[in-house]
């Protein structure tokens, strides 16, 4: 089992910068895919982006492309999304995800949950 909690969520102007965070306890932490998602007020939960258990390879959704990094550090069994250039458009809960195989941007690839944490950018 896995427990995930996020943090580093706020409120933010659009063209600022917010870096979230995912704390992970529970099994080896490089064993696992991790990926964000968000949800914004009726809306679907969508993917954001994704990286590989040892950090070699990530995968953005196009809306975030350019202005997203994920990142990783093993060491401290954290996954980090790192936002720029935010736009109004990006406001949303913001989850942290964990994938016992490959990851992907279907919600059924995903094993575990954080809890999330919410993004607000204003205009």
């Amino acid at each position: 089992q896995v427990q995930l909690v996020e943090s580093g969520g706020g409120l933010e102007l659009t063209g600022g910068s917010l870096r979230l965070s995912c704390a992970a306890s529970g099994r080896t932490f490089s064993w696992y895919a991790m990926g964000w998602f968000r949800q914004a007020p009726g809306q679907e939960r969508e993917f954001v982006a994704a990286i590989s258990g040892a950090g070699s390879s990530t995968y953005y959704a196009d809306s975030v492309k350019g202005r997203f990094t994920i990142f990783r550090d093993n060491g401290k069994n954290t996954v980090y999304l790192q936002m720029n250039s935010l736009k109004p458009e990006d406001t949303a809960v913001y989850y942290c995800a964990g994938y016992s195989a490959r990851y992907g941007d279907s919600l059924s690839r995903v094993d575990y949950w954080g809890q999330g944490t919410q993004v607000t950018v204003s205009s």
